[in-house]
């Protein structure tokens, strides 16, 4: 796993994780208590408040994450089309470097 996708896996449970989180103290502002002296009922706007700013702010994220991965997948795209033999070369040295990875551990 490379560098960049090991990023991308741990930004991927983040934003995940965040959603779920989000989701859960949304829940739980929903199926609180509907009574509630002014403090609680004040503590329970500003939440709501930061919630939605929260949402707002992951989806940003996410929408910048995609932005980001298509135009890295459109640079990837355009110097293989650009360089395809180079391309070729590339992935046939990379097959071979993993087939000798599987066989040296094989043997252990």
């Amino acid at each position: 796993m490379t560098d960049l996708s090991k990023e991308h896996a741990i930004q991927d449970r983040i934003t995940e994780g965040l959603r779920h989180a989000v989701d859960d103290a949304d829940a739980l502002i929903k199926s609180g208590l509907k009574q509630g002296d002014e403090q609680v009922q004040a503590l329970r706007d500003r939440l709501a408040s930061r919630l939605q700013h929260s949402r707002e702010q992951l989806q940003m994220l996410e929408e910048e994450a995609m932005l980001r991965a298509r135009s890295a997948a459109r640079a990837v795209d355009t110097q293989v089309h650009a360089h395809p033999y180079a391309a070729i070369g590339v992935a046939a040295a990379v097959g071979v470097l993993a087939g000798l990875l599987v066989a040296m551990a094989r043997e252990r």
